[in-house]
């Protein structure tokens, strides 16, 4: 059972799940896949999209079908993904990221949608993306959540101080402003990279503010 810190220590041959929900943002989750397909520490990428992802990133990115998903957003980026991406079907509760007993060392949703938040919150697995976030607290696993909501009523603050009292981290997708990106992609990519410095990959090119 790792902890951010020693992650942070042992960052060679890490193995992720990342997985997206129906909430506004598949240009941050292309730039974080983006970013960890060319990073030679990771070994595995488990990779998991809900059915309301799937209609996200279709109005977002222009994608389609469910099969070809990981191509097609490479394709996007102009090369196809490297071998160590698994795309996993949210419907397979069997799969590997749904036991304690296979070694995953941090599970990142992007964006997390206060639907998913919500089930993860409460415990309510039925999905595998329910399944494998509820996998990483039990085992007290780096679990970062991802929020994209606006404006919060009183049930999604009351979920995210559940779910952070449970162990996970509650990384809003807010993105930073003051280094002044110039475009939607440099915008999302720097804060790809504040989420993977968080489990301990951060990237040679991230923006670093000197005062």
């Amino acid at each position: 059972m790792l902890d951010f810190e020693e992650i942070r220590l042992n960052a060679l041959s890490l193995n992720l799940t990342v997985a997206t929900t129906g909430a506004s943002g598949s240009l941050f989750l292309k730039h974080l896949l983006d970013a960890i397909d060319l990073d030679e520490r990771v070994l595995y990428i488990n990779f998991v999209a809900s059915d309301s992802a799937l209609r996200v990133m279709a109005e977002e990115l222009g994608l389609s079908g469910r099969s070809n998903l990981l191509e097609q957003l490479f394709k996007s980026i102009g090369r196809k993904p490297s071998p160590k991406f698994r795309q996993q079907a949210n419907a397979d509760i069997g799969a590997n990221i749904a036991s304690g007993s296979y070694p995953v060392n941090a599970m990142v949703i992007i964006p997390c949608s206060v639907g998913t938040l919500s089930r993860i919150a409460s415990g309510n697995a039925e999905h595998l993306i329910e399944r494998a976030a509820d996998v990483c607290l039990k085992e007290k696993r780096p679990l970062v959540l991802c929020i994209r909501e606006a404006p919060l009523n009183k049930i999604h603050i009351r979920n995210m101080y559940r779910a952070a009292d449970a162990g996970a981290t509650i990384f809003p997708l807010i993105p930073a402003f003051y280094y002044r990106p110039a475009t939607l992609d440099e915008m999302a990519r720097e804060f790809a990279y504040r989420v993977l410095a968080h489990i301990g990959l951060p990237q040679l090119n991230a923006f670093q503010w000197q005062g």
